[in-house]
């Protein structure tokens, strides 16, 4: 299957680093390379791009795209060890910005081996990271009853998740639930019959993706960790797909821009300068062309923050 895969806000997220000849770049999500590319065009001759990725089909989708550049380097490994990767690469600080876009591509969702869709049969998989031993399988089929509403709850804001995992639960006493399509069709029997224009297994299937790959956890402690590598001058350009990833973005940025968070009883503030200073108090959206071209755009963010201080 060929590798697709749609850019999302490419210009917007890329036009908000404001890229320059000469300095250092991370790309924390190659996927397809489209930023990337972008990012590239705009830092020759000098400039220079880290972009990491663990998906082998995106790696070798980018590097064939990107061959032709020649300050690009390019990282099989999670984003999440971004502090060890820069150090032993030599780099003490991202001098120019690092972005992250954090939706999974369109050829994870429809390339059906890969267990991400409902729509199509396939063993439960839904890694981002093939060499991963841990899958959606283990999820619905090891997880006590208690953690599957946890994390239909948390992470799929499902309001039927007892209903669900309980249902979950007794089907595995009978056999294991192994494919996609016995999954959906289990939650589609299980819930009620309501008009929507999203199928009922959305949600679930959200939850579970997002606990294979810990992916609420690897942004916090990812931007966490960047915010430490930034050079003062330096911009985070972050796209988050789902409201739960965009309040760790807005609440990490926010609390990192204010000036005081010192108790109302204390009399004088000892806080630190704040770190960054917001580019853009309100998200910015796709465009309703691009929304045209690529549905899954609609829900897109871009939050942008400037580092102000070491």
């Amino acid at each position: 299957m060929e590798f697709k895969h749609y850019t999302v806000m490419k210009n917007e997220a890329v036009n908000a680093l404001e890229c320059r000849n000469g300095l250092i770049y991370i790309d924390c999500t190659l996927g397809g390379g489209g930023h990337s590319e972008l990012i590239l065009q705009r830092i020759q001759p000098d400039g220079q791009l880290i972009a990491f990725d663990i998906d082998n089909e995106a790696i070798q989708a980018a590097s064939e795209r990107l061959k032709s550049y020649k300050n690009l380097t390019i990282v099989k490994n999670s984003y999440t060890n971004i502090k060890n990767v820069l150090n032993e690469l030599g780099i003490k600080k991202i001098t120019g910005g690092v972005l992250f876009d954090l939706g999974a591509s369109y050829h994870q969702f429809n390339k059906a081996e890969r267990g991400f869709s409902f729509s199509k049969d396939a063993p439960l998989d839904m890694r981002f990271n093939q060499d991963s031993n841990f899958t959606a399988y283990d999820v619905v089929n090891t997880y006590s009853e208690n953690d599957l509403v946890r994390i239909f709850s948390e992470y799929g804001e499902e309001r039927f998740s007892k209903r669900i995992a309980k249902a979950i639960i007794e089907q595995r006493k009978l056999k294991k639930i192994e494919t996609t399509i016995q999954l959906a069709d289990l939650i589609k029997k299980v819930t009620p019959n309501i008009k929507s224009a999203i199928h009922p297994a959305t949600r679930v299937f959200q939850a579970i993706r997002i606990e294979v790959n810990q992916e609420l956890t690897n942004v916090k402690n990812t931007l966490n960790d960047v915010l430490d590598l930034l050079e003062v001058g330096a911009i985070i350009s972050v796209i988050s797909f789902h409201s739960l990833e965009d309040r760790i973005v807005k609440c990490l940025f926010k609390y990192h821009s204010q000036r005081c968070h010192c108790s109302k009883n204390q009399m004088i503030c000892t806080c630190p300068p704040p770190k960054l200073e917001l580019v853009n108090k309100k998200p910015i959206v796709a465009t309703e062309q691009e929304i045209r071209e690529n549905p899954p755009s609609r829900s897109a963010k871009l939050r942008i923050a400037r580092c102000i201080s070491g």
